[in-house]
């Protein structure tokens, strides 16, 4: 029988607001390696604690990444077994992991990531808009880059999906009229899996208007329809 190949880095996710939403693995798996890469020790410290593990944990984050990685390979290479978590969700998507994860491949070193939470498959589900083809936008550049990107996204006929901080909110909404128009249909989710969830559909010019008149708080995830398909809107 053939030895099973071991893992040197599990990419786990962690929840994104609602602690029980961490899978039986995911907690087996954080209690089995020798090191937890974190995003936010102290972020995580809480969610360890409250899961009853009691691990070493480095620092992983953004600002880091890049000059830590060749030593973090090193130690796999040398035998170690380690994890990477972010403060919130899965690893890689709008957090870091992505160039971990690229060096260890170059290094024939073997990476698993495990399934979890992500908040952008709920908020594209329950948007209502297509699913069948959609693209994960994430965040839109702050600002070299963001006109363009916008303009590029302009005729997509994908769902897309962003993520957006509370204060560019009004800012990024009042955009999405002026590239993709008023009457585009988008869904805005936020605080998912949290008590005070909520997702508001409707056109762009009435979801502006909307968050005109109310406080607006949360991490935010934003679905867009997809342009319509040429000659469409003729037949119609």
């Amino acid at each position: 029988m053939q030895e099973q190949e071991k893992t040197n880095l599990y990419l786990v996710p962690t929840p994104i607001g609602n602690l029980e939403d961490i899978t039986l693995r995911a907690i087996r798996i954080l209690k089995e390696v020798d090191v937890i890469l974190a995003e936010d020790t102290r972020t995580s410290g809480k969610l360890l604690q409250h899961l009853g593990i009691e691990k070493r944990m480095h620092s992983h984050h953004l600002h880091n990444e890049h000059k830590a990685t060749a030593h973090l390979v090193d130690r796999l290479k040398a035998g170690e077994v380690m994890a990477l978590i972010s403060d919130a969700g899965t690893p890689g998507i709008s957090d870091p992991g992505f160039f971990l994860v690229r060096e260890c491949l170059k290094n024939d070193l073997k990476v698993e990531c495990l399934p979890g939470a992500t908040a952008f498959v709920p908020a594209l589900v329950k948007s209502g808009f297509s699913t069948d083809r959609f693209t994960f936008e994430g965040f839109l550049p702050l600002k070299k880059g963001r006109q363009t990107r916008l303009l590029s996204l302009a005729e997509e006929e994908r769902t897309m999906i962003f993520y957006e901080s509370p204060h560019r909110l009004l800012k990024t909404l009042t955009q999405f009229k002026e590239y993709f128009g008023a009457d585009r249909e988008a869904s805005v989710s936020r605080e998912i899996t949290k008590m005070f969830e909520e997702t508001i559909n409707g056109t762009l010019e009435e979801l502006i208007e909307i968050f005109n008149n109310k406080a607006i708080k949360g991490e935010f995830v934003l679905v867009v329809s997809g342009a319509p398909k040429a000659g469409k809107a003729d037949k119609e």
